[in-house]
């Protein structure tokens, strides 16, 4: 009689295990609504010279990679590209932005523009 127990107990045990790794699981990363949402939150940098700017936008020649988590130094970048941040009231200004002095830009993307968080000018 026990050993019947036994074997019963440890087939219904392989089985509701065999159930568990069986069912989907859902991640993050699996649904594309909260990687988009995680991935527009994150935060990228670029620096470069400023060719143009106002109250409300700057617009530099990139000259060095942008990086952000899960970008690399290795990935391959035109020699200069013309990118423009939407300025708000949250975004920090170290320096006077003028035109041709150097910027480092940290920004995330939001509603596909790019919002500037803080930029830092030097000449």
């Amino acid at each position: 009689m026990n050993v019947r127990r036994i074997a019963f107990t440890a087939i219904s045990s392989l089985a509701l295990a065999a159930a568990v790794c069986a069912a989907p699981q859902q991640t993050p990363s699996t649904r594309p609504d909260i990687s988009k949402q995680q991935s527009d939150a994150q935060a990228q940098s670029a620096s470069g010279k400023i060719t143009a700017f106002d109250k409300t936008s700057v617009t530099i020649n990139v000259t060095a990679p942008s990086t952000g988590p899960g970008q690399s130094f290795a990935q391959s970048m035109p020699a200069a590209k013309s990118m423009t941040f939407q300025i708000d009231k949250n975004t920090t200004v170290d320096g006077k932005l003028k035109v041709d002095s150097n910027a480092e830009v940290t920004y995330r993307q939001s509603n596909g523009a790019n919002l500037a968080i803080s930029i830092r000018v030097t000449p």
